[in-house]
């Protein structure tokens, strides 16, 4: 998936499982334009893995094996954390 092509980007982030809704949406439409290319490619593939495991790692319980897919995840959990609660 082209990393410029936000439309598209936008709907990957949807991914029907309230929790991930919550944690991925905000950091999509609040962070995703201050990453760096490298890490948004890496947001990219994250949004490529399964809902299980995505909501696995953004939970705690579990880190992906990639470095870079942890970093994301740590990434996401922090600007959102400092974002404080949002209601969709």
């Amino acid at each position: 998936m082209d990393i410029n092509n936000k439309a598209r980007i936008h709907w990957a982030c949807r991914r029907g499982m309230r929790e991930l809704d919550i944690s991925i949406m905000p950091f999509f439409e609040h962070d995703y334009d201050t990453l760096s290319d490298d890490e948004k490619h890496t947001f990219v593939r994250l949004l490529a893995c399964d809902d299980p495991d995505l909501f696995n790692w953004l939970m705690n319980h579990g880190k992906p094996a990639d470095a870079d897919l942890q970093h994301m995840i740590a990434l996401i959990q922090q600007r959102n954390r400092e974002r404080g609660p949002v209601a969709i």
